[in-house]
């Protein structure tokens, strides 16, 4: 019975809830339309915006392709010199557990 309990548990999907901040430079002038930008993106939130240039943004998402997707687009944007990733973490929980 054991290892029916087994096969049980690993045929359940696991869902998985991702979270990571940024510390994004922007040319000065730029910082406002930047964050708009930013901010447009699924899961992307602003929390700071410095006169110097500096934006915190926050990331959530279902996986980590969609952040790192973020992280890519963040970095295309032109007027952004750099965004460098500070924190990221991850939750895993059985799909029944969220039921």
């Amino acid at each position: 019975m054991s290892k029916l309990k087994n096969d049980m548990n690993s045929d359940m999907k696991k869902a998985e809830f991702h979270v990571s901040s940024l510390v994004v430079l922007t040319q000065p002038p730029l910082r406002h339309e930047l964050a708009q930008q930013i901010a447009t993106l699924e899961g992307a939130e602003i929390h700071a915006v410095s006169d110097e240039g500096k934006l915190v943004v926050t990331l959530e998402g279902p996986s980590q392709r969609p952040i790192m997707d973020a992280i890519d687009a963040i970095q295309a944007m032109p007027g952004v010199l750099s965004a460098a990733l500070i924190y990221h973490q991850f939750d895993e929980s059985d799909e029944q557990d969220e039921q």
